[in-house]
């Protein structure tokens, strides 16, 4: 599933003392990745959900690297098509998204994981 974590991010901002700038965000797993998404609208995380799972479906028999079950290998080439890493402009103290959009943690697995998201600012 898709995890939100827009208001983490904002509220970890806040707190620094850059006003402008780039914020780098990297997920250190090879299991699920981070995306940018419309957050209005649930069904826009449960589609793309969705859609990866036809992409690459879970129980294909021919793929060798299954020793954390048949999620194993599927989970990682989900994380190959997607990204582990967001680069986003940092405007007044704020992210520079738009309206619609908000950070989400990608899980590939079949059940959530704990994972560990690392925040990097540079700027003024």
């Amino acid at each position: 599933g898709l995890y939100p974590f827009t208001k983490a991010v904002e509220e970890w901002l806040a707190k620094q003392n850059v006003h402008d700038g780039l914020l780098t965000i990297f997920i250190q797993h090879t299991s699920c990745s981070l995306v940018i998404q419309e957050n209005a609208d649930p069904d826009v995380t449960l589609d793309l959900r969705d859609f990866f799972e036809r992409l690459v479906p879970e129980h294909e028999k021919s793929y060798r690297h299954t020793v954390e079950g048949p999620d194993d290998m599927t989970s990682h080439i989900r994380s190959a098509l997607t990204q582990t890493s967001l680069s986003i402009p940092l405007v007044s103290k704020r992210m520079a998204l738009g309206t619609w959009q908000g950070l989400y943690v990608f899980e590939h697995r079949s059940h959530a994981h704990q994972r560990r998201v690392v925040l990097q600012l540079i700027g003024e």
